[in-house]
């Protein structure tokens, strides 16, 4: 049975990730609701990384909120491109971050599938991060998350949030493309 909370953490973040994707800064603020809503739905259900990525996801959705607001001396920050290097060494990052986390809730905690929960931690880490920065790669990132989480929340009886996160994949597929299109805008302007 859907919780009054998973319903409504799902509502908000359906929300402030569709916003995202249209490159819109209400996103942000819609991010924080949200994700105080979910930290709790996962402790309820020992996603202990998951967790620890909503306090991630509302630190980084304030910061995000303040620099889309700032924007890039005075102007709009522009969506962007990362080098490929600094790909490779986010992924390998990611990675690494996925095994060392991983170990340590296996070993200390009762934390279910630890190692996968922990991937969709740091992988979603590198996508905000790459958000924040209006990246044109946060969205591949963000359809790999999206693509683990889902049998991950499945498997913890949480069919909504695995129904809306197999959304979300869509919604990030059509955020990259919608993002490119205005990035060529962008560069056609400039």
């Amino acid at each position: 049975m859907v919780s009054t909370l998973e319903l409504a953490a799902n509502a908000v973040m359906t929300l402030s990730i569709v916003l995202a994707g249209r490159n819109n800064v209400h996103s942000w603020w819609l991010g924080v609701v949200g994700c105080s809503m979910f930290a709790v739905l996962f402790y309820g259900v020992n996603l202990y990384a998951d967790v620890a990525l909503q306090v991630f996801f509302i630190i980084t959705c304030l910061l995000g909120w303040w620099r889309w607001r700032r924007g890039d001396s005075g102007q709009q920050l522009p969506i962007r491109r990362v080098r490929v290097r600094v790909l490779l060494w986010l992924s390998a990052i990611a990675l690494l971050a996925t095994a060392g986390y991983g170990l340590l809730l296996q070993a200390y905690t009762n934390a279910y599938a630890p190692f996968i929960d922990s991937a969709v931690l740091a992988f979603s880490i590198v996508a905000q991060l790459l958000l924040m920065g209006r990246r044109i790669e946060s969205w591949p990132f963000w359809l790999l998350v999206n693509s683990i989480s889902v049998p991950l929340y499945l498997s913890r009886g949480l069919q909504l949030t695995a129904l809306l996160y197999a959304a979300y994949w869509f919604n990030a597929l059509a955020s990259w493309w919608f993002w490119h299109r205005q990035m060529q805008s962008q560069q056609q302007l400039a």
